[in-house]
């Protein structure tokens, strides 16, 4: 007869392995970071990629949005769109990258192009966007996949801007990544041109770190200013190492259009409940409301919710208290 295992030696052994797997656990948590980004590196230098097709600006299907030109409001909004493009073996995606494609209708134009469609025509460029990993390294190959971002939406800036015969007037936005993007916009196309700066309305880069020092246009000190630059990256109140991370990996554009580390710069930080830079902070009482759109049928307006945040900046960054 086989001799069978005592109580006790299997409760040895069912502790040893209970201790293995909180260990391996302990590990994945600690390093879920890590494995993420390797698992998305691309693994081959920017040097020898070779990028998917570029767009064609001439045709709607290079564009998320592009509206009858002469039709509409008076104004027009340019939307800079964020990093919806996982990565894995490219540095940048192709224009009809499909999750990406999903992410950017489902979620992208409900939250962030929905709020200006009432304001004015909106003209949303698809670009061969840089890959979330660019965004979780300071490898000059990444930096190299977001300049290499930014050709396309200087192009598709230009064509827009060539077929505005009537020089209307424009808000730029951009939300993360695409908020870097136009910020060197401005910097490149809009600062140098006296009579494109005099017909842009104002500039809202969202979730995005732009220099205080050295901003791309006059930032925006009070609020119904026009022509001025909105920027802000936020943390949640309590996140207490969020905000130094933030600025620690933020990457920004030189005089030279590289991107170079922020930090030790100060970051630009504008406050929506206020209106205005400003280190003021602004209580919840003044929110007058913010809504989520996500997976809502284009067009679907929902009901603001109210009173829901407070708001102030501490060193560079918006820090917001958690809505319910």
């Amino acid at each position: 007869m086989s001799e069978q295992p005592s109580p006790r030696r299997t409760r040895w052994w069912l502790a040893s392995l209970l201790s293995a797997a909180l260990v391996i656990g302990l590990g994945v948590v600690v390093f879920w970071g890590d494995l993420v980004s390797t698992a998305l590196d691309p693994k081959v230098p920017f040097q020898t990629y070779d990028p998917p097709p570029g767009p064609d600006y001439s045709t709607s299907a290079s564009w998320y949005l592009r509206p009858k030109l002469g039709s509409g409001l008076a104004a027009d909004v340019f939307f800079v769109a964020p990093t919806t493009y996982d990565g894995g073996r490219n540095w940048n995606a192709k224009l009809n990258a499909r999750k990406a494609n999903r992410q950017f209708q489902e979620v992208m134009a409900p939250n962030y192009v929905g709020p200006f469609v009432s304001i004015g025509r909106v003209f949303a460029p698809r670009y061969r966007q840089a890959s979330l990993y660019s965004l979780t390294t300071l490898r000059e190959d990444a930096r190299e996949a977001r300049q290499f971002a930014y050709g396309d939406v200087r192009d598709a800036f230009r064509w827009y801007i060539d077929q505005d015969i009537g020089g209307r007037p424009f808000i730029l936005v951009g939300v993360e990544q695409g908020g870097t993007l136009a910020s060197r916009l401005l910097a490149d196309e809009i600062a140098r041109d006296p009579l494109l700066q005099s017909r842009l309305v104002a500039a809202y880069l969202i979730d995005t770190v732009v220099p205080a020092d050295t901003p791309p246009i006059a930032p925006c000190v009070q609020k119904q200013q026009a022509g001025c630059l909105a920027a802000w990256a936020d943390a949640y109140d309590g996140d207490f190492d969020a905000p130094k991370h933030l600025l620690e990996r933020a990457l920004v554009w030189n005089e030279h259009g590289e991107l170079a580390n922020l930090a030790p710069r100060p970051a630009l930080c504008f406050n929506p409940l206020l209106g205005a830079v400003t280190d003021q902070p602004a209580p919840a009482r003044l929110h007058l409301g913010a809504a989520n759109a996500t997976g809502l049928e284009w067009g679907a307006r929902p009901a603001f919710m109210a009173r829901q945040v407070s708001a102030r900046c501490v060193d560079g960054v918006l820090i917001v208290s958690r809505p319910k």
